[in-house]
């Protein structure tokens, strides 16, 4: 595991956005000063300053004000540069995959005469996210768009030590390795002793995974450049890799090593990095110090997920509540309107059409109040649904988890080896389940970024054991599918491609699209080991067939194979 590699390059990543979006703010370039009060004039000031200060829900809240108010039409730039900030804020906060639902709503605002250094932040905000997703073909695309249009030779470099990372997180250590060789000798990191450090790191990383004589050497020469600099993100990485360097050579001085960064972490109160730190401590520690880090670990783990959860809670309510707001606010506008016709009506109408026009009124007016408690108490009903379900995974997968783990940490004997590991593995199977079930649960776009974050969500399940084909998505007209199809179709595909992740056993999947004038068809096949007889009733399958059912939709499981899994798929238009 590298996961103390990825660190260093997403904070300077983060760095190069902050100076990015440093100087969208010093230069407005879209804002024309003689114009009467825009949203962007009116929530600017009060976003960028609770920003500055760290009070990002506030922040948040401003900003999304600007993307709800302005012109689609007219100030797409506005709108890219609030969402660019949210997507910095929720990837700040951990909140990955909310971080990357903000950024890809910025896509389609792209124009010609789009900010350069607006179109890169997004490009590299998203490789940071498809990163910490363990998506690394998206994040390496988006860190290419990303260095493509980089305009100055140190944000290139930065972004280049980025994917190279990314290579490093893969295991592909000789492509890492000669990225970041060339990376070494440019001028420009020889100029930025900070660049020059992580580069020397990363590289020196490398060679010892590889077990190339040459990695001490790297290693301790960035490791004196942080030191010089007494740059604090820099130094916890340099003794993470030199414990992990000295861990089977000299286990004292890697344990020495694991402390200090442990230290410094918790000096600079960065919660995510002490997590790592402790982990590492957990690798390296006697076997009489591992039952305390071990304690540690989870109980920093669990207060860090309550956290994020938290935070990505809010930073959904305070979306939803903007919308909602919105839609009141057209809703009252439509009133004073239809109101203010039927005044002037009055005046020219006798009084039989008067009371028509009353009754009419009336009857819309009741019509709206009963429909508008209606849709309350659907989506009341649907949030319910939804909250009991999410309930029941935590409680019955990773509570059990958690339960398993700490009753092993505490009854096993830590000293073996073996039971060492095995502790280990828990404790990446919780991390794993966390982040699958909050993945499952992501809000779903279904305007035109549709096809593309379902195309992003299928490409997620794709790895170095399961390939998953997609075939002719693009020929749908999504525009002409219902909002609710469009979310019931991606919650199915998402439901079987989970699925055949825990149970098919096979090493592809082909989903085949096509559209005909009735229906959207689905044709789904794997070449794993099959559909049980008879479905168990808490298996996925199940579910897809409760929720395609429940749109008018249906569902063909063809047995006539012996290997592998077919499924026919219809959506009524």
């Amino acid at each position: 595991m590298i996961l103390q590699r990825v660190h260093f390059p997403f904070f300077m990543s983060l760095l190069l956005l902050g100076a990015f979006l440093f100087s969208c703010t010093r230069r407005e370039p879209s804002i024309n000063k003689a114009t009467p009060e825009t949203a962007f004039h009116k929530y600017i000031s009060p976003a960028e300053d609770f920003y500055a200060k760290g009070v990002y829900d506030s922040a948040y809240y401003y900003y999304n004000q600007i993307r709800t108010q302005s012109n689609t039409k007219t100030e797409g730039d506005k709108i890219v540069y609030a969402l660019l900030k949210m997507a910095a804020i929720q990837q700040t906060q951990g909140d990955y995959v909310g971080s990357e639902a903000s950024a890809t709503e910025a896509l389609p605002f792209f124009q010609k005469n789009t900010e350069t250094q607006y179109k890169v932040a997004i490009y590299n905000t998203l490789g940071i996210n498809y990163q910490h997703l363990f998506d690394y073909a998206n994040a390496i695309r988006y860190y290419q768009k990303a260095s493509a249009l980089a305009d100055t030779p140190l944000q290139k470099a930065v972004i280049q030590n980025n994917i190279a990372v990314v290579y490093m997180e893969q295991k592909h250590y000789k492509q890492a390795i000669q990225l970041l060789t060339a990376l070494s000798q440019s001028p420009i990191t020889q100029q930025n002793l900070e660049h020059q450090g992580r580069v020397l790191d990363n590289l020196g990383y490398c060679y010892f995974k590889i077990q190339d004589s040459r990695s001490s050497a790297y290693l301790k020469k960035a490791l004196a450049i942080h030191q010089q600099l007494q740059f604090d993100y820099g130094l916890i990485t340099s003794y993470s890799n030199l414990a992990k360097y000295y861990q089977k050579s000299q286990p004292q001085l890697a344990f020495s090593y694991a402390q200090q960064s442990y230290t410094k972490t918790t000096a600079i109160q960065s919660t995510d990095d002490r997590l790592l730190a402790l982990s590492l401590l957990m690798e390296v520690s006697p076997p009489s110090q591992l039952p305390n880090y071990t304690k540690r670990y989870l109980q920093l783990n669990d207060s860090i997920s309550k956290v994020k959860q938290i935070a990505k809670n809010q930073f959904a309510k305070i979306k939803y509540d903007a919308t909602q707001e919105r839609n009141e606010n057209l809703q009252l506008k439509a009133a004073k309107a239809e109101n203010d016709l039927a005044l002037a009506q009055q005046r020219f109408n006798n009084y039989l059409l008067f009371f028509i026009l009353l009754l009419v009124l009336i009857a819309v007016v009741l019509l709206y109040f009963y429909l508008k408690n209606k849709s309350k108490k659907e989506k009341q009903a649907a949030i319910y649904e939804s909250e009991t379900r999410i309930a029941k995974k935590l409680h019955d997968e990773l509570a059990n988890d958690v339960y398993q783990t700490l009753a092993f940490a505490e009854t096993q004997d830590l000293h073996n080896p073996v039971q060492k590991e095995t502790l280990l593995d828990n404790l990446d199977k919780i991390y794993t389940r966390t982040r699958n079930i909050s993945r499952e649960n992501s809000p779903i776009g279904t305007g035109d970024s549709y096809e593309m974050e379902l195309k992003e969500m299928l490409s997620g399940f794709s790895s170095s054991r399961v390939q998953v084909i997609v075939k002719d998505i693009s020929t749908i007209p999504w525009d002409k599918i219902a909002e609710e199809q469009k979310i019931a179709l991606y919650r199915v595909l998402q439901e079987l491609l989970v699925n055949m992740k825990k149970h098919s056993q096979g090493t592809f999947v082909v989903l085949r699209f096509e559209m005909n004038t009735k229906a959207l068809l689905v044709h789904y096949s794997d070449n794993g080991i099959g559909m049980p007889h008879p479905i168990p009733s808490k298996d996925g399958l199940h579910n897809v067939e409760n929720r395609i059912r429940t749109i008018g939709g249906s569902i063909i499981f063809d047995t006539s194979s012996s290997k592998g899994l077919k499924i026919k798929l219809t959506f009524p238009k």
